[in-house]
């Protein structure tokens, strides 16, 4: 099977709002975030946004709509800040370690860890669009390690991507929920050692 080299495209991309759509889902996704989805009703995600609850209804539909939304708009913005750090990455076997680089900087200040784990966990098994958000993101957190391992000139890059997105995924649950706040560090340094100069590559 033949792993192409170039990182995949962003699939998700900033929703198409008026001003008060705007304004409730960048409510939503604060509230969301920081207090967890079961959590917040509409009625608060409209308080805070400045609107009403039919305001919220006639622009979304319903709450899992909203929640849907404010998963694709996160991950809009995760790929975009991602794929711009590994482009300004000159060294294709440095560009894979970026992305770790990347959620250190992403997280920095936040103490929830990930978006997509947190609502998978919370509402994930019994609402068909949260889940298939959750599922196009971490499918895409694979491709995008496949072709970098495969930029990379590392063998078997379909193994090996795959591989540093499972101690991606562990580190992004361990460094929260596990309390280890040095699990993204930890699985960089297990990365890089893929990429030591002894480790096989294509060629």
């Amino acid at each position: 099977m033949t792993t192409t080299t170039e990182t995949p495209v962003p699939v998700f991309a900033e929703p198409e709002l008026t001003p008060a759509g705007h304004s409730l889902l960048d409510a939503a996704s604060e509230l969301f975030y920081a207090r967890g989805i079961r959590a917040v009703g509409v009625d608060l995600v409209a308080l805070e946004a400045g609107t009403t609850k039919k305001t919220l209804y006639d622009r979304f539909g319903s709450k899992d709509r909203l929640v849907a939304q404010y998963l694709t708009r996160r991950g809009a913005r995760w790929q975009h800040h991602v794929l711009e750090l590994v482009a300004a990455q000159p060294d294709p076997r440095r560009r894979l370690l970026t992305v770790f680089d990347a959620l250190e900087e992403w997280h920095a200040g936040q103490d929830r860890g990930c978006a997509f784990v947190n609502a998978y966990a919370e509402v994930g098994a019994g609402d068909q669009a949260t889940r298939d958000v959750v599922r196009q993101e971490k499918d895409w957190m694979r491709r995008l390690f496949v072709a970098l391992a495969a930029g990379a000139g590392l063998s078997s890059p379909e193994t090996s991507g795959a591989s540093v997105h499972l101690l991606y995924e562990g580190a992004l649950v361990l460094s929260t929920a596990g309390g280890r706040p040095s699990a993204v560090t930890e699985a960089r340094a297990t990365a890089a050692a893929l990429l030591a100069p002894s480790a096989p590559t294509a060629e």
